[in-house]
This record gives C-alpha cells, structure tokens and sequence, in this order.
C-alpha cells in the first residue's frame, strides 16, 4: 500500500503550501504547489496504469 502513503503525504503537504497560497499570499508556495499538483497527477496516471495492467493479468 505505498502507492496510498505516497498519494496522502503528497496531499498533506500541497494541502500546507495551498494554505499559505491562498490564505496568505505566499506565491512561493503557489508555485510550490503547481509542481505537487503535477507530481500527483504523475502518480495518478502511474496508478491508474498499474491497476488497468493487474487488472488485464487476471
């Protein structure tokens, strides 16, 4: 289940930088959280491929 810790410490942590984004002005972390959002949607894809692949094996 590393695929799920992955997924949840990614999202902690663009859930910070978002916070500091849009509550406090921080374009720092704006841009911080624009590559945690394509490093998720990396992951998801990965995931998503993984899963079809298991799924066509059985």
């Amino acid at each position: 289940m590393s695929k799920i810790d992955e997924i949840k410490s990614l999202m902690a942590v663009l859930e910070e930088d978002l916070v500091k984004f849009y509550d406090k002005g921080n374009k720092a972390a704006g841009t911080r959280a624009r590559k945690q959002l394509q490093d998720l949607k990396k992951l998801c894809q990965d995931t998503r491929n993984e899963i079809q692949q298991k799924k066509n094996e059985g």
